[in-house]
């Protein structure tokens, strides 16, 4: 039987100028993800919809949370395998689509991890793994759109 786990985040609209929503461009889309005994997030909307460029908004931080759900599994099933990774970066990109409505949704999602292994490493045996990570990550299994994968491999010092 599967163990149930509780997650928890507090989050604080930071975003009233003083009127609050009496109008819809008297408000800034910003808000904090306050999680007790964490570094305080501070966040916004996406750009298009008006939010500050400099702050994560929650289409970045669905994406940040996929990628590195990938690379932490990808850690452990590589060192499980007797492969030893010595660098983990990805850039994911992530593709949505917003309809006439405003709704929007992604459609894709692509990790592309740069990955630094041992010399002699196989990296088909290391490329193989990327495609078990999804039995397992739990936000991979809770998005609902298809993440692909297109890794590269190095070999630092040799």
């Amino acid at each position: 039987m599967a163990k149930q786990h509780d997650y928890t985040s507090h989050i604080v609209w930071t975003g009233n100028r003083g009127e609050g929503t009496r109008s819809y461009t008297g408000y800034d889309r910003t808000w904090n993800i306050e999680t007790p005994g964490k570094p305080v997030i501070h966040c916004s909307n996406d750009p298009l919809l008006g939010g500050d460029p400099g702050l994560p908004n929650p289409e970045d931080l669905l994406l940040s949370a996929l990628s590195s759900c990938h690379m932490l599994w990808y850690l452990h099933l590589a060192s499980n395998a007797g492969i030893v990774v010595h660098g983990y970066a990805d850039t994911p990109l992530a593709v949505g689509e917003v309809e006439p409505s405003g709704a929007g949704r992604f459609l894709s999602a692509t990790l592309r991890p740069e990955i630094q292994v041992a010399a002699g490493t196989d990296t088909e045996k290391a490329d193989a793994i990327h495609h078990k990570i999804h039995t397992y990550c739990f936000i991979a299994r809770s998005v609902n759109f298809p993440v692909g994968y297109e890794a590269t491999y190095s070999f630092p010092g040799a």
